[in-house]
Parts: C-alpha cells; structure tokens; sequence
C-alpha cells in the first residue's frame, strides 16, 4: 500500500476510532521521509544542457532483444533491467552531434532518474540528474563528481574507489550510477554505435 494512501486512510480512520489517534503523527512522518523528490531538470532541460547547440532531438528509441540484454549484461557486468532504452540523437541542422540516452538505477531505496550524453565516437560528454528521490545523496548532481566520467568510453574500468570516487555518505547511489555508465557504455558499443 502506498505511504501518502496509508497517510489519508489512517486519517480519515481516526476520524471515527478515536482509539487510532496515536497513528495519524506516525504515518504522516513515514510519507513526508519516503516522499522526497526532486526534479532538477525535465528531459528537455537535459538535452540542452548536454548539446546546447543542437536544433533537433530525434527519438530513435531501441527494443532490445533477450540476446541483445544478455550481450550487454556479459560485457558490463551489469544486469539490464528494461526491455526499452530511451534515446536521442542530437543534431545542429544536418550534422549529427551524439547521443542522449534516458536511464533509471536504483539509488539507496528510490529510482534516480539521469540521461548519459555521448560525443558521436561515443566518449562520455556530460551526465545530467533528472530527478532524485533520496533523502541522501544528491552530491551526484555536483560536476566535480561527474567530471570523473568525461571522455571516458566503452572498456574503461569505471570502478567506485579505483578510477571514480565514491561519495560519502551517497555511496549506493555513486556506485549504481557508475554502474549505470558502464552498462550504457556496453550498450552504445554493442548495439546502438553504427557498425
């Protein structure tokens, strides 16, 4: 059940068990510490952010197969959660400038929602944070932290502790977005980088 709709149950409950009185305090502190979100950026704020001089984002979203997920998961090490990865390709005019692709890890408990940007050879150009659902750990939208990953591309170590430090006090949400870029690393190398 979810914790705001337990929030307005236990409410409207004690309404007419005063017996339940004690309740309506405790629930309304477990929704208002599960429900912290933030939405830093929209996607298109994102996609500007990584190509601002780009005038067109094309959709080219990619369905991947069972064999394509298992390929991916063998290269990176990553399990590959979702069927569909979300991408764009962004040009200025006729020329193709790289790649914004949509991703979801899982921070501590929450989703973090972030896009990778790729240079057309597939180096690493920008990370963004789109929306953070954590109470902690939102020192992964600070650039010193993602500086680490610039220019970085597929077959890099990409290991919290070894080649990109980790956060204290954010660190499952430093080591799943690592993770993240290693897996979309395999992924553009893999399958969406012309061939």
């Amino acid at each position: 059940m979810d914790l705001l709709y337990r929030c307005y149950y236990t409410t409207f409950i004690t309404m007419f068990d005063k017996s339940l009185y004690w309740l309506t305090p405790i629930v309304v502190i477990a929704s208002a510490t599960a429900c912290f979100s933030v939405q830093y950026l929209t996607l298109e704020q994102a996609q500007r952010a990584c190509f601002p001089t780009a005038t067109q984002w094309i959709a080219t979203p990619v369905e991947l197969t069972r064999d394509q997920m298992a390929l991916i998961e063998k290269d990176s090490g990553i399990p590959v959660r979702f069927h569909e990865q979300k991408v764009w390709a962004a040009y200025h005019g006729s020329a193709f400038l790289g790649w914004v692709i949509l991703d979801s890890v899982l921070g501590k408990h929450e989703a973090i929602q972030w896009v990778l940007a790729l240079e057309k050879e597939g180096s690493i150009r920008q990370i963004e944070i789109l929306e953070y659902k954590e109470t902690f750990g939102s020192e992964i939208r600070q650039k010193k932290w993602q500086s680490q990953f610039f220019g970085k591309k597929h077959g890099a170590k990409l290991k919290l502790n070894q080649d990109i430090q980790n956060i204290s006090g954010a660190t499952l949400s430093s080591r799943h977005v690592t993770q993240g870029v290693k897996r979309l690393l395999s992924f553009y190398e893999l399958i969406l980088k012309p061939h």
